[in-house]
């Protein structure tokens, strides 16, 4: 049975919709079983024209990064503008609080914002790291030496690790898969359409260890003396899985078995977008919105559907970007609720 730690994943990851009033100190409070003070919050404006935009408490409220292209971290005061016990305040930044427009953020926490120095590897890492859900938010200062090691501070070997320069390139991912990716970790460019890279300037063949993740000597991921922030996932049963599937071309599409109910799942394939769906916009099934998260299109409501069940999702439609026929697919996925808690307890279907 898939049991688990991690009997409420909204501890440690929630999602919450709200609609701006362009006020400034706006506060938004999540509505999970737990208080989640979020380390991470990427707010996506779900109408056209506005690029999703990306926080964390590490680099520090107001210091924000667009999740759809090259730019650089910039201070945005109406933006972010802390991380509250149960939420977070925005300003009143058309990015993050027009007023009635509608946005969703997807929120994770971390420490709280209390970060360590760590010398696990060859470039010391600022690292705070929530290690019961296996997740770490880094920041450190390339070196341009290859096979370089950055300490991720989790004990355990991460799955998915994504990395962006503050100061310009776009974001790269390195996702552990199977598949036609089998037995590798490939690099993705988590910002355009690209497929992958397997440039060993990005990322070093060196796979990922319990302590240490490797780069290349690359400007993207390790140029010398500019600043980099990185999270870095661990899958853990119940909460978290980093995967793949191969599409089968059908409106019966193929079942992908995570071992939880998901609340949010993130897929891509080569020369596709990236596209999230999650449980909190699409609260029972058939679930059709679904978001082009590496872009600044407007939610779509049609086209996308999938089910999202009790211990994993099916896919019901028939989109190249999601499942066409014969085609291999990367997925990330966070829990709403996990298949059989630790005591024995199944989650319901919807």
């Amino acid at each position: 049975m898939a049991y688990t730690s991690i009997d409420d994943p909204s501890a440690h990851f929630q999602i919450t919709e709200y609609t701006g009033d362009g006020n400034s100190g706006r506060q938004v409070t999540n509505g999970g079983n737990s208080d989640l003070k979020p380390d991470i919050v990427w707010i996506k404006y779900k109408s056209a024209g506005v690029s999703p935009t990306w926080y964390d408490s590490s680099r520090g409220a107001t210091k924000r990064l667009y999740r759809d292209f090259n730019s650089s971290e910039a201070t945005l005061a109406e933006g972010v503008q802390s991380f509250t016990t149960d939420g977070f305040t925005v300003g009143n930044s058309g990015e993050v609080n027009s007023n009635n427009i509608p946005y969703v953020a997807w929120q994770w926490h971390m420490n709280g914002g209390t970060t360590s120095s760590n010398t696990d590897g060859t470039i010391t890492s600022t690292v705070q790291a929530n290690t019961d859900a296996g997740m770490s938010i880094m920041t450190y200062t390339g070196n341009a030496t290859q096979g370089a090691t950055v300490g991720h501070g989790l004990g355990e070997k991460p799955a998915c690790i994504i990395v962006k320069m503050r100061t310009g390139y776009d974001w790269q991912m390195r996702h552990h898969a199977t598949g036609t990716y089998t037995q590798a970790y490939y690099g993705w460019t988590w910002s355009t359409t690209a497929g992958t890279n397997s440039a060993t300037s990005i990322w070093s063949t060196t796979e990922p260890t319990t302590s240490v993740f490797s780069l290349g000597s690359g400007a993207t991921t390790n140029r010398d003396g500019y600043s980099f922030v990185a999270y870095a996932f661990v899958e853990k049963q119940g909460f978290s899985k980093f995967g793949t599937y191969t599409g089968n071309g059908s409106t019966n599409g193929v079942f992908v078995y995570t071992g939880f109910k998901p609340a949010y799942i993130e897929i891509k394939t080569a020369s596709q977008n990236w596209h999230v769906w999650d449980s909190t916009r699409n609260p029972s099934n058939v679930s059709n919105k679904y978001i082009a998260s590496s872009t600044s299109a407007a939610e779509y409501t049609s086209g996308g559907d999938i089910d999202i069940l009790s211990n994993g999702f099916k896919l019901r439609a028939t989109d190249g970007a999601w499942n066409g026929s014969g085609t291999d697919y990367i997925y990330s996925a966070f829990a709403e609720n996990p298949f059989v808690t630790s005591t024995g307890i199944p989650t319901t279907a919807r």
